[in-house]
């Protein structure tokens, strides 16, 4: 298992846009995949699941992923939150 906490760190949070970028690229990999945030966990993989963490500018999210390429999965939502999901 491989985890990470990440900070949201574009003013908007996550909304719909970055939503859909994650679960974009989790759909690429095999492995399974989570946020967490304040103790709620969600599937990375839904849309609905991380627009419902309601995720604020500067919020703490930990991310999950357990499988065969759970590292490189971990690595490839790291980056969409260090670019601030290309938004600013």
């Amino acid at each position: 298992m491989t985890e990470r906490v990440v900070r949201v760190q574009n003013r908007a949070g996550i909304h719909a846009r970055p939503s859909a970028l994650l679960v974009q690229t989790t759909k690429d990999f095999q492995c399974t995949i989570y946020l967490e945030k304040d103790g709620d966990r969600v599937n990375g993989k839904s849309i609905m699941g991380i627009i419902t963490l309601g995720a604020a500018y500067g919020t703490e999210i930990k991310i999950t992923a357990e499988g065969p390429d759970e590292q490189a999965a971990v690595d490839a939502l790291v980056k969409l939150f260090d670019s601030k999901f290309e938004e600013e």
